[in-house]
């Protein structure tokens, strides 16, 4: 699928936003494809990539060698993303059980496709979210959820490997993951959630029915038990046009110190 050339950005740039998103995500941990398999994929002239390479080149995400190819540049020392797992310590979470409610009432309420349920070594950026060593074994799955109406969300989770013994690809595509946790004895205590926006690549689009470029709703949360122990670290991919996340807030405190706070979450979807 070609980018749309509907929307505003330059096609350049809208290759550069999907592939900082990627990045950040540790996709890249062996190396980006070569110029003409990214040309491929977006359907764009190697010129174009190169232009968005070089954006994330200026950005100081990726270094270009000779013999080398196009790799990852280290992140920093405790540098994190802007993913949940790098939430402040101590930052307010209100809701947390309507918040988990939710989650599991959508997993209850759609069907489910398991496109990959393997154990893989954590990359680092995994390893960091869930206070692991790099490299240890945790189970990757992705998950497309779908309604009657079609694709709602393209779902990426990592479970240390100790806690996803009891469950596999057949019991995913029967049960929220979070049940099949507290089934396997974990207690869950609560999450942190980042719900923010990035361009559809081309496997979300052909996953979730929309163009190359769209613009999808991002959900990174990192759930831990009532220990504080992170126990799941999810990335999500959401249709914007099927799938609404409602705060309902209450203004409260003293007069010259009101502040919102949560009174109810819910998530609509058809």
């Amino acid at each position: 699928m070609n980018a749309p050339a509907a929307l505003p950005l330059p096609k350049y740039h809208q290759i550069y936003l999907v592939l900082r998103e990627q990045l950040a995500e540790g996709r890249f941990a062996a190396g980006l494809p070569g110029e003409v398999s990214l040309a491929g994929q977006f359907g764009v002239a190697r010129i174009t990539v190169r232009k968005a390479l070089a954006q994330l080149v200026a950005d100081g995400l990726i270094e270009r060698a000779r013999g080398r190819g196009t790799v990852p540049r280290t992140a920093a020392p405790g540098r994190r993303g802007n993913g949940a797992a790098g939430a402040a310590p101590g930052r307010s979470r209100a809701q947390l059980t309507g918040l988990l409610e939710n989650i599991v009432t959508m997993g209850l309420a759609t069907k489910v496709k398991v496109l990959e349920c393997t154990i893989v070594k954590a990359s680092a950026a995994v390893a960091q979210a869930l206070h692991l060593e790099p490299g240890a074994p945790v189970q990757k799955a992705r998950r497309v959820r779908s309604t009657r109406e079609g694709p709602l969300s393209l779902i990426t989770t990592h479970v240390p490997a100790a806690l996803a013994a009891g469950f596999g690809r057949r019991e995913l595509a029967r049960k929220p993951i979070l049940i099949l946790l507290e089934e396997g004895g974990v207690r869950i205590g609560g999450a942190t959630q980042v719900i923010s926006a990035r361009l559809a690549d081309a496997d979300a689009a052909h996953h979730l029915a929309v163009e190359v470029g769209s613009a999808l709703l991002a959900v990174t949360r990192l759930i831990h038990d009532e220990r504080g122990r992170p126990v799941q670290w999810l990335h999500g991919l959401y249709r914007p046009d099927r799938y609404q996340y409602e705060m309902q807030l209450s203004r409260v405190g003293s007069i010259d110190a009101k502040v919102w706070v949560s009174k109810a979450l819910t998530a609509q979807f058809h």
